[in-house]
């Protein structure tokens, strides 16, 4: 079976603009469209009190803080205009994995062009 190389480069060039576009706007959408985060009924974050800081190190050690920043940092990028920023960031990714996968391989040293056996030499 013999592919036609033109089509399926235009395939490609076709489905990766697919993914860019629709990565890129949907990332545009939702910036657009970010509302700010709601206060705090309380007035304030206790995570930024100095004695809850404390209070987490005491009882988790340096590990329990940290874990507790990864934590809210991991939680802010699904938000307003950050998760907008997370899109683009993930439509990148699937696209540069979409180009790799989809790369022909070159064909392989010493085989025959358009599937052509050779002849056996194993016999007398």
């Amino acid at each position: 079976m013999i592919l036609n190389f033109g089509t399926l480069q235009a395939r490609r060039r076709l489905i990766a603009a697919v993914i860019l576009l629709a990565g890129l706007g949907s990332a545009l959408v939702i910036y657009l469209t970010a509302t700010p985060a709601p206060a705090n009924p309380l007035g304030y974050e206790p995570e930024d009190s100095k004695q809850y800081l404390r209070e987490m190190e005491v009882y988790g050690g340096k590990a329990n803080v940290l874990a507790s920043e990864f934590r809210q940092w991991f939680e802010s990028l699904w938000h307003g205009e950050r998760l907008a920023v997370t899109v683009v960031c993930l439509t990148l990714v699937l696209l540069l994995f979409f180009l790799v996968a989809s790369t022909p391989l070159p064909p392989e040293v010493g085989a025959s062009p358009r599937g052509e056996q050779k002849p056996d030499r194993t016999g007398p």
